[in-house]
């Protein structure tokens, strides 16, 4: 039986996340956990990459992914689940790492989706976050 449950999701990647989705549901259904559905957007801190963007643009662009993210709930999150949403900004692993102690999480269910040769050459956000993770995760390919 699982308490809380982290469920990151690329918005962009909705359909590979179905699965994860439909298993995280499940799991929170049957064990009557917390669902935490979290998505990560790039970070904008570096003075580099915030000096091509206008003043202000980071926090748009953070409302408009929590917009987002709130559509995905209303729309794949049935009434009865406890569910909260949570917007990162950075480097996915490292944020979804840092949720995972934020809420005390005792399952991640992650989608896995880069392909080989991603994988090879940078590391799956889903690998490095079995890899450093102090709870159970569950990855669904």
């Amino acid at each position: 039986m699982y308490k809380n449950i982290l469920l990151p999701v690329d918005i962009e990647h909705s359909p590979e996340s179905a699965k994860a989705l439909k298993i995280a549901l499940e799991e929170a259904q049957r064990s009557k956990a917390r669902l935490t559905v979290m998505t990560v957007a790039p970070g904008f801190g570096s003075p580099l990459v915030a000096s091509y963007f206008e003043e202000g643009a980071a926090q748009e662009a953070l409302k408009e992914v929590a917009r987002q993210l709130k559509q995905y709930i209303d729309n794949n999150i049935p009434e009865g689940v406890e569910v909260e949403a949570v917007v990162a900004e950075g480097n996915p692993a490292e944020r979804i790492l840092k949720q995972e102690q934020t809420d005390n999480t005792d399952l991640i269910v992650i989608a896995s989706h880069n392909s080989q040769i991603e994988h090879i050459l940078l590391g799956s956000c889903a690998a490095k976050v079995v890899r450093h993770s102090q709870c159970t995760v569950t990855v669904v390919k």
